[in-house]
This record gives C-alpha cells, structure tokens and sequence, in this order.
C-alpha cells in the first residue's frame, strides 16, 4: 500500500465519519424528509461517498466516529454542514441543538465555543432566515 493509498483512505474515514454525523442530525426528528435526502445526497457527492457506503452509513450512522480536520475554519465547515441540515426545516429543536453541541465538542471546541456556534447560527438564521458560513465565521469571537 502507498503513501497516497493510506492518505486516501484516512480522507475517506473523515469523510464517512462527517457524513454519518450528517445523517444522525437529518435522523433526529425522525424519519429524513425528502428535502434531507436530497441535501444528503449532495453531500454524499461531495465527500466522494459512494452508493453502497451511502446506504451503510444510512443503516447504521452511530457506529462511525467523528474524525476532526486540523484547522478551525475546517472543524467550522463541518459545523456549518450540520446546521444546513438542522435549519432545512426552518427551525432548531431542543434535541438538535444539543446534538450540534456535542458535535462541536467531538470537533474539538470547547463546550462554551459550542455554544457560541450555535447561538449566533441560530441568530444569523433567525435574523435572515439564510445563512452563510462566511457570516458565521465573522459573528464569531474565537
């Protein structure tokens, strides 16, 4: 096995592992709509997972860790592809905010930069019914 093939791999682990997380927050009011599937097969596109691992991650999301990237506006994004799918519809609930909590704390932020995230994202949201992760990365302090 190469160089690349171990680095690859590693990547598509992160990659598993976020989409999974993914799936548990569209999981978390139940049943995923049709407007969650479609938002999870765009991410699936864009994290390169294929058919099969798509329809392994959607059996069993929990069995997949959370494999944080190095820097803070990467561990941002993946925050910031949680709330796209909280906010599909239009509102965050009890439940997925504390799992955008604990996420943020899998991410590697501390729990009040947790709540400082999901705090100002739900402000942003509520202030513009959109949000943009360049607006997000701004309206924080950390």
């Amino acid at each position: 096995m190469s160089f690349e093939d171990l680095f690859d791999s590693g990547a598509h682990r992160k990659n598993l592992g976020h989409f999974a997380s993914i799936v548990q927050i569209a999981k978390a009011d139940s049943e995923i709509s049709e407007d969650e599937v479609v938002l999870l097969k765009r991410f699936a596109r864009r994290l390169n997972i294929d058919t099969s691992d798509y329809e392994e991650v959607l059996s069993g999301a929990k069995k997949y860790p959370i494999n944080p990237p190095v820097g803070k506006e990467r561990r941002l994004e993946r925050i910031f592809d949680l709330l796209k799918m909280v906010y599909l519809d239009g509102e965050m609930d009890e439940f997925e905010q504390g799992l955008i909590m604990k996420y943020g704390i899998g991410l590697g932020f501390t729990s009040e930069q947790s709540n400082e995230i999901v705090s100002k994202a739900d402000g942003l949201y509520r202030a513009q019914n959109n949000m943009e992760l360049e607006s997000l990365l701004e309206a924080l302090s950390f």
